[in-house]
């Protein structure tokens, strides 16, 4: 059997495996949108929980005698869930690598549906005592699993169909999917504010059984990985994807985590926590947070998609820096504006806060994260970092209130000034895996698929009729 070069990293353009379309695959759009629905259904899940946990779960599922101690717990369960996605990655990422990355889409988005309608069914604390906390941690701990499973099954689903010159856009489009279920869940908790009492909160997450149902159907139609299935017919499958991810490039994983731990830990700041902290200050309230924040997640629809397609055009690094260095910047400034009161403010601090500092980031990372790592550990290497960092950001609300309560809003300002800082050194230290030569080589070779064939010589194989190309590689390490 003649043996086909698996585009890993590091690999020259001219020994690249033929299986790819250079225009991607037939149903590219198809997948894009089907791994952006999904994703918008997980977010719509795994989100809902972090805004019900800062307005409404202090409350609920914890005494309501000592109102700080309550808000500390609340956001310690929100974490739990942020802690296990790591396993949830390594195990999503292990079965994407060995038995493909579609079973893993279907499989985690029903878990996760399973878990978000159980929260909307759990007695309160008044009802059961701390066996409600408890309760609450396990389902929390289910939706951890799932939506660490999720991101790298349909990244690389969306990233291995796309077009190698708009790989920013096609994975920009699923990433998109995140914004959109941010919206859907404060538009839920928006509605069901005036139903009041428990129902305020259990009827978002109980509106969560249709989306499943809907989100299922999808994922069920869409067509496995071109690049996967290539390697299980060459019997190039990894036997230990996590031990050769591991033992390969461990350097990418450490900066893949630096990189996302600005981004998602950066959220927690500037959303998660910020909500919690305009509610104990009295500076707006509830309508007027989440209002804000819609109208934010509304705009950072179409803002991840045009940082991920500007990716495309001039590099994954130099948008990764520019998002980085306005969260350098900005908090301080984000703190100094809520704290005027005033709603025209509150909006605007959220939409610089998540449409800038966070989408810009997102953007990237659905292109830049699975280019630094080989195709047949591609979905664990992925995976791990970019969910390793759910460890940091999903325990940073519960830092950010501890520096409140200590030092006052500078804590978390500064708290918010670190993760960029830190992902902007992570940025200036990541390979390049889309700059200008590796654009200017694509081009060529475009221009060589359309050449015209020279009088007497066999069709040239690699046209771009022929619909086999070469796969783009990346940048070396």
């Amino acid at each position: 059997m003649t043996e086909r070069h698996v585009p890993d990293r590091g690999s020259n353009l001219e020994e690249v495996a033929e299986w790819h379309p250079i225009d991607g695959t037939a149903t590219k759009k198809k997948v894009a949108v089907g791994c952006s629905i999904g994703a918008t259904i997980e977010t719509y899940d795994f989100i809902g929980f972090g805004t019900a946990a800062a307005l409404y779960f202090n409350h609920a599922f914890f005494p309501a005698s000592d109102p700080l101690s309550g808000t500390l717990l609340s956001f310690a369960t929100l974490g739990i869930g942020f802690a296990v996605r790591p396993l949830g990655g390594i195990i999503g990422g292990y079965l994407g690598d060995r038995i493909g990355r579609k079973p893993v889409l279907v499989g985690s988005l029903l878990l996760m549906g399973i878990a978000t309608v159980l929260i909307g069914c759990l007695p309160t604390y008044d009802q059961v005592g701390v066996w409600a906390g408890v309760l609450l941690v396990v389902v929390r701990v289910v939706q951890g699993l799932a939506f660490g499973a999720e991101w790298g099954g349909a990244i690389l689903m969306c990233f291995e169909h796309a077009p190698w010159r708009k790989r920013g856009l096609y994975t920009g489009i699923t990433q998109a999917g995140f914004p959109v279920g941010l919206l859907l869940a404060n538009l839920a908790f928006l509605i069901s504010v005036p139903l009041g009492g428990s129902w305020a909160w259990r009827v978002p997450f109980l509106l969560s059984a249709l989306l499943i149902a809907v989100g299922i159907f999808i994922r069920l139609k869409l067509e496995e990985s071109p690049e996967f299935e290539e390697l299980k017919e060459e019997g190039e499958v990894s036997e230990n994807p996590l031990a050769e991810v591991l033992r390969n490039d461990w350097r990418n994983i450490v900066r893949a985590f630096c990189l996302r731990t600005a981004e998602t830990a950066g959220y927690a700041v500037s959303v998660t926590f910020l909500l919690s902290y305009l509610a104990k200050e009295e500076l707006a309230d509830r309508p007027v947070t989440l209002t804000a924040l819609m109208v934010a997640a509304g705009i950072g629809i179409f803002a991840t998609t045009f940082w991920g397609a500007l990716t495309d055009r001039i590099g994954r690094r130099p948008v990764y820096l520019l998002g980085t260095a306005v969260t350098v910047l900005w908090g301080v400034p984000l703190f100094l504006v809520v704290n005027t009161g005033l709603a025209t403010a509150i909006v605007l601090a959220f939409i610089v806060s998540y449409c800038v500092c966070q989408n810009s980031l997102a953007g990237v990372q659905g292109a830049w994260f699975p280019e630094l790592f080989a195709t047949k550990t591609r979905t664990t290497g992925a995976s791990l970092a970019y969910q390793l960092s759910a460890v940091v950001s999903g325990f940073t609300p519960l830092v950010a209130t501890a520096l409140y309560a200590g030092v006052g809003w500078i804590g978390p300002a500064l708290l918010f000034t670190g993760y960029g800082l830190l992902g902007l050194l992570a940025a200036l230290t990541t390979p390049e895996t889309w700059g200008r030569a590796e654009r200017d080589e694509v081009a060529a070779l475009e221009r060589s698929f359309a050449a015209p064939t020279t009088p007497g010589l066999p069709p040239n194989p690699r046209t771009a009729s022929d619909q086999r190309p070469l796969v783009a590689g990346t940048a070396t390490d």
